[in-house]
C-alpha cells in the first residue's frame, strides 16, 4: 500500500481578500500543501492558529486588531512554550520590521512582490527548520553587517568549484529555482549542494551561507 504524504497545513492571515485568495490558489495547487484557514485580522488569526495548529502561518504586517509582528511574537516568540512556524509576508521592506520579526521567532520574511515560487519555497523551508528571507532583503542586510575588509574564515572541508558557484549565487540573492536555471541543474541538485555547503561551513541556513561569502570576500559589493 502506497503511503500518501500528509500535506503541509497553512493558515493565511491578511486583511486583503484578494491576497488571501491568490495565496490560497497558489498553495492549494501544490500537491504537498493545504490551506486550512484564512483570517482578515490579527485577532482572528491568533484564535484560528491556536485552534487549528497549522504547520505554517503566513502573516501580513498591517492588519486590524493585531499586527503581524505582534501576532508573530504571540505565536512564535521566545516566551511561547510551543511555538509555531510563522512567515511574515508583506509589502513593507523595512529593516526594523525584518529584525523585529526574526527576533520574535519568524522563520521567514518575504516581500509580496517576490512571487509565488519563493512563497512555496519558504513554506517548505520553514517545515524543514530553515529560514528564508526575500533575497533583496538578505543582500541589503549583509552589506550593512559585513566589514569592508575580507575575512579568512576557514571551512571544515574545502568547497568544490560547483559549490562555490552556488554560494556566489546565494549571496547575490538568487532563489533555488533561479540557481538551477543559471547552472543548468535541477532544483533538487541545488538543494543537495546547499545541504553540503551548510555542513562544510557549519551554518544553519542560506543566510549563513551568504554571510560567509560576503565576509570572506568571495562576493564583493
Amino acid at each position: 500500500m502506497i503511503e500518501v504524504p500528509v500535506p503541509i497545513r497553512v493558515l493565511i492571515a491578511d486583511d486583503q481578500e484578494g491576497i488571501r485568495g491568490a495565496f490560497r490558489m497558489v498553495l492549494d495547487a501544490q500537491p504537498d500543501m493545504s490551506v486550512v484557514g484564512e483570517a482578515a485580522d490579527g485577532l482572528s488569526a491568533l484564535s484560528q492558529a491556536r485552534h487549528l495548529r497549522p504547520d505554517v502561518v503566513l502573516a501580513d504586517i498591517r492588519m486590524p486588531g493585531l499586527d503581524g509582528l505582534e501576532l508573530t511574537r504571540r505565536l512564535a516568540g521566545p516566551e511561547v512554550a510551543d511555538p509555531m512556524r510563522v512567515i511574515v509576508v508583506t509589502t513593507f521592506d523595512l529593516d526594523e520590521y525584518v529584525h523585529s520579526a526574526l527576533r520574535d521567532g519568524a522563520c521567514g520574511y518575504l516581500l509580496k512582490r517576490s512571487g509565488p515560487t519563493l512563497l512555496i519555497e519558504a513554506i517548505r523551508a520553514a517545515v524543514a527548520g530553515d529560514t528564508l528571507i526575500s533575497p533583496q532583503i538578505t543582500v541589503r542586510l549583509l552589506r550593512k553587517m559585513i566589514p569592508a575588509t575580507p575575512l579568512t574564515t576557514p571551512t571544515t572541508e574545502p568547497l568544490s568549484e560547483r559549490e562555490l558557484e552556488v554560494v556566489r549565487l546565494v549571496a547575490t540573492g538568487r532563489t533555488n529555482a533561479e540557481i538551477a536555471t543559471e547552472l543548468f541543474i535541477s532544483p533538487g541538485t541545488v538543494k543537495n549542494h546547499l545541504a553540503n555547503i551548510q555542513r562544510k561551513l557549519a551554518v544553519a541556513n542560506r543566510v549563513g551561507v551568504a554571510a560567509w561569502a560576503w565576509a570572506t570576500g568571495l562576493v564583493k559589493p
